[in-house]
């Protein structure tokens, strides 16, 4: 299994998503968040946190990818898919491959299921761009 490394240009390449893709509106950070993270909400507390297929547990399920960066306490908008992104760096994805959630970076994307992350949460569609959805909607 290897992590895809998220480019430092990472962006939505949809150009409109739609409406039904994106949620927001009484969601919060619980922490720092990147760009295009996978997250979910915690239960006990109702904060979006990076996700992680390191267990499979709550913190596996993927609600939404965060829209933008985010610090401790901001309002959060996720992106639930289908939504195309620009991702990884030329050759960081093997084009046609299913992504899933990564044991090892919480937030980020593997090329291979991980204990949490069974299913995947998106596709490689080239090197670079992936088409990413929630797992739970």
């Amino acid at each position: 299994m290897a992590e895809i490394t998220k480019s430092t240009k990472a962006s939505l390449a949809t150009t409109l998503p739609p409406q039904n893709a994106k949620l927001s509106g009484g969601l919060f950070a619980g922490m720092a968040l990147g760009i295009l993270d996978a997250c979910y909400v915690k239960a006990s507390d109702g904060l979006v946190y990076k996700s992680s297929g390191a267990s499979a547990n709550a913190a596996a399920k993927v609600r939404g990818f965060a829209a933008r960066s985010y610090s401790l306490g901001d309002p959060v908008t996720l992106w639930r898919g289908p939504v195309t992104v620009l991702y990884a760096d030329a050759s960081g994805m093997t084009t046609a491959n299913n992504l899933f959630l990564s044991g090892t970076v919480a937030g980020g994307l593997a090329d291979a299921a991980s204990t949490g992350g069974t299913a995947p949460i998106g596709w490689a569609i080239n090197d670079q761009m992936a088409e990413l959805y929630a797992s739970n909607y």
